[in-house]
């Protein structure tokens, strides 16, 4: 899965930075605002996965007296700090390029150069996107595409994902705005386009924002596997009543448990033990991505009573 990861990141960096130089190169030859927001946009998309990589490497690394659950939890941190530069570099320079484009609008110059660059950078972008599309679809599995991000806890799938959507969109806009601007002679369209690109940036900013807060301060497991838990503890031979399963993603491949169980009043102090180590074994067999399990003894009114 990590290797997954990395290799859709890596494909977005390369396209991104290729991207990024021939529109800055359209944008100086042209003077147009839309190529300039679009520049920007890749610079920005190509430091966010610079971040997303130095996430993952830094979630790697083990568990210590500091940190005795790991540091999986600095993708999530990286994540939303690239829902930050998204919004506030990518959707604010763009914005205010487009406002001072319309304020103080310049004659475009060689708006086939910006044809050809917006040209490229769909085809580039495209092979992009469609191969984060395709990881993510395996990921996904059954569910549909906005409950698999709701319920995803690797955010770095999902982040390159919506960033390529963006691009790709932004592209279109661009080109567009290209296009209307050529026809009519009207350079309010390219100071407008570049005002859009900035919108969609921070629409995406936003909703990726939403997304990375959950995991960041601590989400649960999903539903199926918190059920699944539940059951596998009500099975256990000496366990007479399960009170509650508290679980949390520590990292995207890492999952945190704690039970509450009522043992049976007949149970000796070897039967708990055997119990405790059965429902060990029995979780971690189930979910793989479970890696440590913490069991309390509580009796049932002391729960509900709290």
């Amino acid at each position: 899965m990590a290797s997954s990861r990395k290799l859709v990141i890596y494909a977005a960096l390369i396209g991104n930075s290729l991207i990024a130089v021939m529109k800055f190169a359209a944008a100086l030859i042209t003077g147009s605002s839309a190529m300039f927001s679009e520049g920007v946009h890749s610079v920005v998309d190509t430091g966010n996965q610079i971040l997303l990589l130095y996430g993952l490497k830094q979630a790697q690394k083990p568990a210590d007296k500091r940190f005795p659950f790991g540091h999986g939890k600095e993708i999530y941190f990286w994540s939303f700090v690239v829902a930050i530069l998204i919004f506030a570099v990518g959707a604010g320079i763009s914005i205010y390029e487009g406002i001072h484009s319309l304020t103080d609008p310049h004659p475009l110059e060689n708006l086939q150069i910006n044809y050809i660059v917006l040209g490229l950078a769909i085809i580039f972008e495209g092979a992009a996107w469609f191969f984060a599309l395709k990881e993510f679809n395996q990921a996904k599995g059954d569910k549909g595409y906005i409950e698999a991000v709701q319920r995803g806890k690797d955010p770095s799938m999902f982040v390159v994902l919506f960033e390529d959507s963006a691009a790709l969109l932004g592209l279109f806009v661009a080109l567009i705005a290209t296009y209307l601007t050529q026809v009519t002679g009207n350079l309010v369209f390219d100071g407008l386009a570049s005002i859009i690109i900035g919108c969609i940036l921070a629409g995406t900013a936003i909703w990726l924002a939403k997304e990375t807060k959950g995991l960041l301060i601590g989400e649960a497991a999903n539903n199926y596997v918190v059920d699944g838990i539940h059951k596998l503890a009500a099975n256990i031979e000496n366990i007479d009543h399960v009170n509650e399963v508290l679980t949390m993603h520590m990292g995207p491949d890492f999952i945190l448990v704690n039970i509450s169980v009522e043992f049976r009043d007949e149970a000796t102090a070897n039967d708990i033990e055997d119990a405790v180590t059965a429902l060990d074994e029995r979780i971690k067999a189930e979910y793989e991505n479970v890696k440590r399990v913490f069991v309390e003894a509580e009796a049932r009114h002391s729960i509900i009573s709290q």
